[in-house]
């Protein structure tokens, strides 16, 4: 579990527990990530293992080579995001180039260590989450967007890849998210179709299996399916400017 000391990464955690599944959960922070853990052993009593561990590092590959070995992961979710809003112009180059490591990098690379073993094994499970954003452009969180539309496409032909060898795949393409980090910035009254992260979590895992792509909440499905195939794509896009918009202020 790549992204896992809070929010949605909390959540996928907490409802994999509930499953039974021992945990390996990565994410930067140390004590949200113990803390999190000793939750977890105590209700479910399960094992969870824990790595303080930046996922735009060059060193990750390695990292998690160390730590994996010798264990049979069956359930992959590369959660972790970097997320910065605003004017493209007005971004650093430095968290451009996060969001690229954090958002597109890392799952590159944990798929390529982990993948391998499901696809010998015949069984396993891959989410990548996506997001709403990944359907058109995003004004104001163009990167983030233009990220989350990889991962769209690198799970879609994932899930037809690797199905004829037993290993599941779908992208989750989650709307408004009722997270630590996305509560920081949400304006008044919230945005329609959001969704606690244990309900994203849940709807996700249970659509693994289906079609390679899943997006959470009938409201977000509705908005969804109405952006994408009745609205010109240029409406799409303002209207999703005007969303992100709206967090800026």
């Amino acid at each position: 579990m790549a992204g896992a000391s809070e929010g949605l990464g909390a959540a996928f955690a907490q409802a994999l527990a509930a499953r039974g599944h021992d945990l390996i959960l990565i994410a930067r922070r140390a004590e949200p990530l113990e803390a999190l853990a000793v939750t977890l052993r105590q209700a479910h009593k399960i094992e969870v293992v824990i790595a303080a561990l930046d996922l735009s590092s060059a060193e990750l590959a390695a990292s998690v080579a160390a730590l994996v070995e010798g264990r049979e992961i069956g359930v992959l979710v590369c959660n972790a995001a970097h997320a910065a809003l605003g004017p493209f112009v007005d971004q650093p180059l430095q968290s451009k180039l996060r969001s690229l490591d954090v958002n597109c990098r890392s799952p590159l690379t944990l798929l390529h260590l982990l993948l391998p073993p499901m696809i010998a094994r015949k069984r396993g499970a891959v989410v990548l989450m996506s997001s709403l954003t990944a359907f058109q452009g995003s004004p104001w969180a163009a990167v983030y967007g233009a990220t989350k539309a990889f991962n769209l496409s690198l799970a879609e032909a994932l899930w037809h890849e690797t199905a004829p060898h037993g290993v599941q795949v779908i992208a989750s393409c989650a709307g408004a998210t009722r997270t630590p980090g996305y509560l920081k910035t949400a304006a008044p009254g919230g945005a329609p179709g959001e969704l606690e992260p244990l309900a994203v979590a849940e709807q996700t895992l249970a659509a693994l299996g289906g079609g390679p792509m899943v997006v959470p909440g009938a409201f977000n499905r509705f908005a969804s399916l109405l952006m994408r195939r009745l609205m010109p794509r240029t409406s799409t896009i303002r209207l999703m400017g005007a969303q992100t918009r709206k967090l800026l202020r």
